[in-house]
């Protein structure tokens, strides 16, 4: 009789490393021509021609493409903080209580997760021309409020979604136990619940970053004359040729997700040894 692999022992299959290797190949070759290729000597970008930093040194002396980084850097942030607000309350509210149309209301925040983007982003452009006109002569960064409004809409689900996970692993005894000790409702929360969602708080407000920092296609939408993003320009620089230039502020976008990626890693690791010890 043939003894079954346990689950862990088909890593060894060279059958299955090989289709590992491939669909990681398959994934992120195209990612590292495109880093490749942002060092090459050459406007046409198609045959290497050798070893160059002229074009990151052109991206960084382009002041229009930093102007387009820092209004993204701004959005990600405001919409993270905002979004990491609503999103905790939002899935704190679902947890703790049972309402008539409880239901209905965790559909509706699961909405943004499952519309296609372009129909996201055509929504919010009515909005925002129709229903809630919002002005394109406002000083920045209020220039940006119709962006950060409609990245925070797609935003939050993903912090509640997060958070409410975190908090099916909670233990209500405990919360109760610090009100029989004295404590109000909100130093309950602090003291006994914050502490407990505090990994699912960072991987939510990383992950909320980074779908703002990459987003195109509601953006796009949703962005005025003055109000141009970073992957928006990417874009732009995109229509007329696949230049190092592009390829090199592709780079430092997919840097910057990559680190992103990390420091949230790191600051969950800290976090849940923190809860254990």
């Amino acid at each position: 009789m043939t003894q079954r692999r346990a689950p862990l022992e088909y890593n060894s299959m060279w059958q299955m490393r090989l289709w590992l290797f491939l669909v990681f190949f398959f994934l992120y070759a195209p990612l590292m021509a495109l880093i490749a290729f942002s060092f090459n000597d050459s406007r046409r970008n198609i045959v290497w021609q050798g070893f160059t930093l002229n074009y990151y040194k052109k991206l960084f002396n382009n002041q229009d493409l930093m102007i387009a980084f820092a209004n993204s850097l701004t959005i990600a942030f405001l919409a993270t903080l905002i979004s990491l607000v609503i999103g905790t309350l939002a899935a704190v509210l679902l947890w703790r209580y049972r309402f008539i149309g409880r239901a209905a209301v965790e559909g509706a925040f699961t909405l943004p997760l499952v519309v296609p983007e372009i129909c996201m982003g055509v929504s919010m452009l009515l909005f925002f021309t129709r229903v809630m006109p919002w002005p394109n002569n406002l000083i920045w960064p209020f220039s940006l409020g119709s962006i950060i409004i409609a990245h925070v809409s797609f935003c939050f689900p993903f912090v509640a979604l997060v958070v409410r996970a975190r908090l099916a692993s909670f233990n209500k005894e405990q919360e109760e136990a610090a009100r029989d000790l004295g404590a109000n409702d909100w130093q309950a929360f602090r003291d006994v619940l914050l502490p407990h969602i505090q990994p699912a708080l960072i991987a939510g407000a990383l992950l909320a970053f980074t779908l703002s920092l990459d987003d195109f296609v509601i953006t796009f939408f949703t962005s005025g004359p003055d109000t141009i993003t970073f992957p928006v320009k990417v874009y732009s620089m995109l229509r007329f040729s696949v230049t190092p230039e592009v390829n090199a502020a592709s780079t430092m976008l997919i840097l910057l997700t990559v680190v992103l990626m990390i420091i949230m890693m790191v600051l969950q690791n800290r976090a849940q040894k923190k809860a254990k010890g």
